[in-house]
C-alpha cells in the first residue's frame, strides 16, 4: 500500500485590481506584498497560480517575500465558472437573479469552467504520496476558491454560489487519508490592515 501524507492546500485571491482588472492597483500590491510577508514561515514548496495579470502579478509580489519558492502558472487557478447550478438546485426566490447573473460571464468561461475546476480539484487537493507533508500556495480567484471549500465541505455543487473571498485574503484546507478535508481557516486577513480589508466586497457585506 503506497505511504500518503497531508497536504496543506493555501488559497488567495489575487490582490485589488484596477476597473478594467489589467494591473493590481496600489493597494492590491501592498495586499500581496503584506499576504507574502505573513507567509515567510510557512514551509512552502510551490505558488501555483492562475494565468491571468492580477493574479500572476500577486503571486510574484509574494514570491518576492520568500526564498525561492518557485511560481508555476496553471490553468486550472484560473477565473471561470466552476458550476451552473439548475434553477431547482438554488433557492427559488433568487434562483432568477443568481442565474441572471452567470449568464452574464463569457460564454467560455462558463462552457470551459468545470473542465478546469475538475482539473483544479484533481491538481491541488487530496493526500500526496510519500511521507512528507506537502504546503502549496496557490494565488487564484473568488470563484475557484468557492469551488474547492465547498468541495472540501461536502456541500452541494450550487453552494460554491455565495462563498466569497475578500482580496488577498488566506484560506487553508488540510487533506489527509484518514478523515475528511478540514478548513482550518477561511477568508482571513489578519495580515491586513483595516483599510486594506474586504476589498472586492459590497460595502453591506463589510464586518
Amino acid at each position: 500500500m503506497t505511504e500518503t501524507a497531508a497536504r496543506y492546500l493555501y488559497l488567495a485571491r489575487h490582490g485589488e485590481a484596477n476597473e478594467d482588472e489589467s494591473a493590481l492597483t496600489d493597494r492590491g500590491r501592498r495586499q500581496a506584498v503584506l499576504l507574502g510577508e505573513r507567509l515567510r514561515k510557512a514551509p512552502l514548496t510551490a505558488i501555483h497560480h492562475g494565468p491571468l495579470a492580477r493574479a500572476e502579478q500577486t503571486a510574484r509580489l509574494i514570491g518576492d517575500q520568500l526564498d525561492g519558492v518557485p511560481l508555476r502558472v496553471s490553468p486550472p487557478a484560473g477565473d471561470y465558472i466552476p458550476y451552473i447550478p439548475r434553477r431547482e438546485e438554488l433557492p427559488a426566490k433568487s434562483a432568477d437573479a443568481m442565474l441572471d447573473f452567470l449568464a452574464r460571464f463569457p460564454a467560455q468561461e462558463r462552457e470551459e469552467g468545470p473542465g478546469l475546476a475538475s482539473e483544479a480539484v484533481a491538481r491541488f487537493t487530496g493526500p500526496v504520496d510519500g511521507d512528507e507533508p506537502r504546503h502549496e500556495l496557490v494565488v487564484t480567484h473568488n470563484f475557484l476558491i468557492a469551488w474547492l471549500v465547498r468541495e472540501a465541505l461536502d456541500a452541494p455543487k450550487a453552494r460554491w454560489m455565495g462563498i466569497n473571498q475578500t482580496n488577498a485574503a488566506l484560506t487553508v484546507i488540510r487533506y489527509t487519508s484518514d478523515r475528511a478535508p478540514a478548513v482550518l481557516f477561511f477568508n482571513d486577513t489578519g495580515h491586513l490592515p483595516a483599510e486594506l480589508r474586504w476589498t472586492g466586497f459590497p460595502p453591506e457585506l463589510h464586518i
